[in-house]
């Protein structure tokens, strides 16, 4: 039975944080097609809202946009406080907001490092502090997305590198923090994926490489998968790198 099969007042609803485009949005689109209600975020209410009308033609009413910055714990507990007053539940919460500044150490600037540390890594822990009560209800979990970058250091990734090793870290500890409530906890570590990331824009060239709807599917497979068992670390990478 999918979730739309399902009695109304157990559709499963989830959070996605940066859910307007790229690996968001493929969750996003998945998740909705398979009769999840989600609510996606970004610093834009105008993205946040055009992307939810894209995701409500697929099924009317299954999506909503919300202005949210996940450096802001009061603004993501504004996201889940809406969720709950408006389907009364929150099952799942996909914390992939990210931001990437590429430069090596003598020209990365203050400004760059602190604010890649504080989407990527501060920003998810705003997500779980927000999202943790409301989960322990539903038995719900909670997924982050992280990277390769988390267990392999690269030049010029510094702050990149530093900010998703330590993501890695936070996402495994509260892990056993919390499947003891019921929680699940996971983190999927992409590889190269064809997104607007760090202000690429996807080509026909990229089509090597991992793509958003792919990893829709993961977190779907995942979310699907017996709750006795937790896969808490997933790596997944290209086939192929560079289309060889």
């Amino acid at each position: 039975m999918t979730e739309a099969e399902k009695p109304q007042n157990h559709i499963r609803t989830a959070l996605i944080t940066g859910g307007s485009k790229g690996i968001g949005y493929g969750v996003a689109e998945k998740l909705v097609t398979e009769g999840v209600k989600v609510a996606i975020t970004s610093r834009s209410s105008v993205a946040a809202e055009l992307a939810a009308a894209k995701l409500n033609e697929i099924k009317p009413g299954y999506a909503m946009g919300i202005a949210a910055d996940v450096r802001d714990l009061a603004s993501q507990q504004a996201v889940v406080d809406a969720m709950v007053k408006q389907w009364e539940r929150l099952d799942y919460v996909i914390a992939n907001a990210g931001v990437g500044h590429f430069a090596p150490i003598q020209e990365l600037t203050p400004e760059q490092w602190q604010e890649t540390l504080d989407i990527n890594l501060t920003g998810v822990f705003n997500s779980a502090k927000a999202s943790v009560a409301e989960l322990k209800k539903t038995g719900g979990f909670f997924i982050s997305i992280a990277s390769l970058a988390g267990t392999n250091f690269f030049e010029k990734g510094s702050a990149y590198n530093a900010s998703k090793f330590g993501l890695v870290g936070f996402t495994q500890a509260i892990m056993l923090d919390l499947r003891s409530d019921g929680i699940r906890v996971s983190t999927i570590m992409p590889g190269s994926v064809a997104t607007e990331f760090a202000d690429h824009t996807p080509t026909d060239a990229d089509a090597w490489k991992i793509q958003p709807e792919d990893i829709g599917e993961l977190v779907y497979d995942l979310l699907k998968m017996n709750p006795r068992t937790l896969p808490s670390k997933i790596e997944v990478r290209p086939s192929r790198p560079g289309g060889k």
